[in-house]
């Protein structure tokens, strides 16, 4: 028995694509006016992964960040940290040094992002590398060739591999669900991921034109669900690429509240990954413009 068959016999075949349209159509359609309220607001805010991932990225950008996060808690009383910020992994010394926020974790890409076109052995070594460099979470992408060529086995016996080596850290599997394309794809690497031991599934790297959609993040919730029935491990969901619009972080936030539940609702279970998401929150929230991250 392969992979997909196996999967299915375990977990159920999943929503039908036209279903799954119909779906994240109504509940978007449905949103509780109260999700918008600053309670929400701060609520989601404390999900984000305040994210800077750009080639120019240097000492500056670091201490920029962590000098902003820092004083965040004197600048907005009464507003909640971001839950991580997330940077290459030449980064990490920098914002490990400088970081002082309470309860703001430190996430890394690693593993060849954000393409995973590199060897296996290079892949682990980042991971261990980030690791001692003290790295609190580690975002990594699936082999999206791979996948797409049909070696399943190898994908799953990569990721399993990356879970051992990233072993007292929380790991997020990224699915670079806009190349996987169908529903049928983007549960079978939700699986997969989720088997390996992944703390979080998430939904891109931020890299491609397609990045997070309503679409894939219910049927990643779908799989969240189904595994969760079968196994007891409740992991968490990330969506991140392209959210910058508060009226997206609250669609969000809705999904996954119908999907999954209210106990999904928090930091541990929940991430948004964002830049300019952060500022337009604190916008809305404060009514008055902010450009603070």
């Amino acid at each position: 028995m392969n992979l997909i068959s196996s999967y299915k016999e375990k977990y159920g075949i999943g929503d039908s694509e036209e279903f799954t349209f119909a779906e994240t159509q109504r509940i978007s359609s449905s949103i509780p006016p109260e999700f918008s309220s600053p309670e929400h607001l701060k609520k989601i805010f404390s999900f984000l992964d305040l994210t800077t991932l750009n080639p120019e990225d240097n000492i500056t950008t670091a201490q920029r960040i962590t000098d902003n996060l820092n004083s965040f808690a004197g600048t907005f009383p009464g507003m909640p940290p971001v839950a991580a910020v997330c940077v290459y992994p030449l980064l990490v010394d920098d914002i490990r040094l400088y970081l002082k926020a309470p309860g703001v974790k430190l996430a890394a890409v690693g593993a060849g992002f954000p393409s995973s076109q590199t060897f296996l052995a290079i892949k682990l070594a980042e991971c261990g590398l980030l690791i001692k460099k003290g790295a609190d979470e580690i975002d990594v992408v699936i082999s999206v060739g791979r996948f797409l060529a049909g070696e399943h086995m190898a994908v799953l016996n990569e990721l399993i591999l990356i879970r051992e080596a990233t072993s007292g850290v929380k790991l997020k599997v990224i699915l670079e669900t806009g190349l996987l394309k169908s529903a049928e794809n983007i549960r079978l690497a939700s699986l997969m991921a989720l088997e390996a031991g992944a703390d979080f599934i998430k939904t891109s790297t931020g890299k491609i034109s397609v990045s997070a959609t309503p679409e894939a993040v219910y049927t990643m919730a779908g799989a969240i669900r189904d595994y969760y029935k079968v196994s007891g491990r409740a992991a968490g969901i990330k969506a991140a690429g392209g959210i910058a619009e508060v009226s997206d972080a609250v669609l969000y936030y809705n999904l996954i509240s119908k999907l999954l539940g209210t106990e999904w609702l928090s930091s541990t279970r929940f991430r948004i990954g964002a830049s300019r998401l952060a500022n337009n929150l604190l916008t809305r929230i404060t009514d008055r413009e902010v450009r603070y991250f």
